[in-house]
């Protein structure tokens, strides 16, 4: 019997946990500190996983973000055109898409990296290394 539970593999992408060990934080900042919201650990500080299996493994987290920015997209050009009725005019599309796309981007870096090594590494998560601290 197992006496310890398999934490939940989408808390743990929410709160950009290491994929293997789901204990460890993949960034070294918070997402608000806008200075430093880039900043990754290169190793998981618990179960000392490389998070970069490969070089340039995270540039396939560009596409993950152009999703993410194409839904952003439509989702409030949608909204816009709801609420306006279809009689908004140009800059009242314009403005605030890219805003939200601005105030998003710290997020979307973020989450299209988490989602990478989640979804498209081999890494998968190893009981045996979960708390490990």
């Amino acid at each position: 019997m197992c006496d310890q539970l398999e934490p939940s593999k989408g808390l743990s992408i929410i709160k950009a946990k290491c994929p293997q060990c789901q204990s460890g934080k993949m960034f070294t900042h918070s997402a608000f500190n806008l200075s430093k919201f880039m900043g990754m650990n290169e190793t998981c500080p618990v179960c000392k996983l490389k998070f970069e299996i490969e070089p340039g493994f995270f540039w396939g987290a560009m596409y993950v973000s152009y999703a993410f920015t194409v839904g952003l997209m439509l989702v409030m050009g949608g909204l816009i055109l709801l609420i306006s009725g279809g009689k908004a005019g140009f800059y009242t599309y314009i403005i605030p898409i890219i805003s939200a796309l601005i105030l998003s981007s710290p997020f979307t870096y973020r989450y299209s990296r988490v989602l990478m090594i989640y979804l498209f590494s081999p890494i998968r998560f190893n009981p045996e290394l979960a708390n490990k601290k």
